[in-house]
């Protein structure tokens, strides 16, 4: 274990009602959705027509830059429709829930390439995601390092180690397999001390419970900052415990825990369901009256939706109108300006970082758009999850995640130009 001065660092946010650890419902909708991750362009290959009865987990769709990659039906159903964008980038693809198939992959003991090729055809490499950009890994990309994570400290997130019950040989199965696609550390961040069996030569890290502590950016930072050379992944464990099975059974993990909170619902709800569900099939017979918006994510960093988005495993029901947000003229006369609004430095924003990112020079780096301070203080391995809780304690405009996004990308457009 590793306890160190920034243990205790981060902020406590207003409690979140959650539903009480117990069995947990599973809740399939009756329409699923494949789309496109926040900020992640994927121009695919259709693998199926419209009106095909597919089976759970078959490959439905491949990267059309590399086909090796596909994306596996997240249950088994009808498709519905095939919603492609300019350049055949992904937009949707829905299904209907009917029959209860499931695609069933080979299994057996498997070298590094045949491990790869088998999680990239079955849609599992997906779960995967690389830093610096928060992207996918390409087919053949080898990470300096992998984070696992068996904690989460956003507002009304599930507690990963609830969602390993019963399948703890899995989990460390899974993380067996991830040691054969890097010769760097495998890294298990907890929130708490735990009995998961892990395999020689996993290093475990336990986090502190204050947020953003249990976010893999700040635990990527703090113990193997990622690189243009030396990408680092993270991976819920979950999805690790996931892997294992697969292994085991060649069947793709048909659901995940997700919890369901937030001020516009009657109680909260914690159930497993398929990936990419119906979000409002999930609140269905809990909402209070009246109008409210629905976020695939935590009310921190979650963005309404219409589905479950690919890694999120919450859904935040808040009350309020959908459309346009009237407020007062003044304000709105502000806003017109364009002038950001300056970012005052305080003890808050430094907490809101974790403790040892120089907070107040990186948000400088961002909003001046300088990518080389903002790589020399940190920001290769951010994400705008990182930075959410920034944004609540600042309230800044425009979003400092925003601008972390901004400066990622500029960053990518540099290292791809000849």
């Amino acid at each position: 274990m590793m306890f160190d001065r920034f243990f205790s660092a981060g902020l406590r946010l207003p409690a979140v009602a959650m539903a009480a650890p117990g069995k947990c419902p599973v809740v399939l909708t009756e329409e699923a959705a494949i789309t496109a991750d926040r900020n992640e362009e994927l121009r695919v290959e259709p693998l199926v027509d419209e009106e095909a009865l597919v089976a759970q987990g078959q490959p439905l769709l491949r990267l059309r830059a590399d086909p090796t990659i596909a994306l596996v039906s997240p249950m088994a159903g009808r498709v519905a429709r095939i919603e492609l964008a300019p350049g055949r980038r992904l937009l949707r693809l829905v299904l209907f829930r009917e029959g209860d198939d499931r695609h069933e992959y080979a299994h057996a003991p498997l070298d590094e390439t045949a491990l790869r090729a088998l999680m990239q055809g079955a849609g599992l490499w997906r779960n995967l995601r690389s830093r610096p950009f928060g992207r996918m890994p390409a087919s053949g990309e080898r990470p300096a390092a992998i984070f696992v994570m068996a904690t989460d400290t956003r507002p009304g997130a599930p507690d990963p180690q609830l969602a390993l019950t019963g399948g703890e040989d899995d989990f460390a199965a899974g993380l067996e397999a991830l040691q054969k696609l890097t010769a760097g550390q495998i890294w298990l961040c907890e929130g708490k001390v735990s009995d998961l069996p892990v395999p020689v030569g996993v290093r475990r890290i336990l986090c502190g419970a204050l947020h953003p502590q249990g976010l893999p950016g700040i635990q990527i930072h703090r113990h193997h900052p990622a690189r243009i050379d030396a990408p680092v992944w993270d991976i819920h464990a979950e999805d690790v415990a996931g892997l294992g099975s697969f292994l085991a059974t060649g069947l793709v993990p048909d659901t995940r825990l997700v919890s369901v909170t937030g001020a516009g619902l009657r109680e909260p709800r914690l159930l497993r369901c398929q990936p990419g569900a119906d979000l409002r099939g999930l609140v269905h017979g809990v909402l209070r009256p009246g109008p409210h918006r629905l976020l695939s994510g935590a009310a921190l960093d979650g963005q309404q939706a219409h589905w479950l988005a690919p890694r999120d495993r919450q859904v935040t029901v808040l009350p309020g109108a959908t459309g346009a947000d009237h407020r007062h003229w003044f304000g709105a006369a502000l806003r017109r300006a364009a002038r950001p609004m300056p970012v005052i430095p305080t003890a808050a924003l430094e907490q809101a970082l974790g403790g040892d990112i120089p907070a107040h020079a990186l948000i400088r780096a961002l909003g001046s758009g300088d990518p080389e301070s903002a790589i020399r203080l940190g920001a290769l391995s951010l994400l705008e999850e990182d930075l959410a809780l920034a944004d609540y304690v600042t309230g800044a405009v425009p979003r400092v995640s925003g601008q972390l996004r901004t400066v990622l990308d500029l960053i990518a457009t540099e290292e791809a130009a000849p």
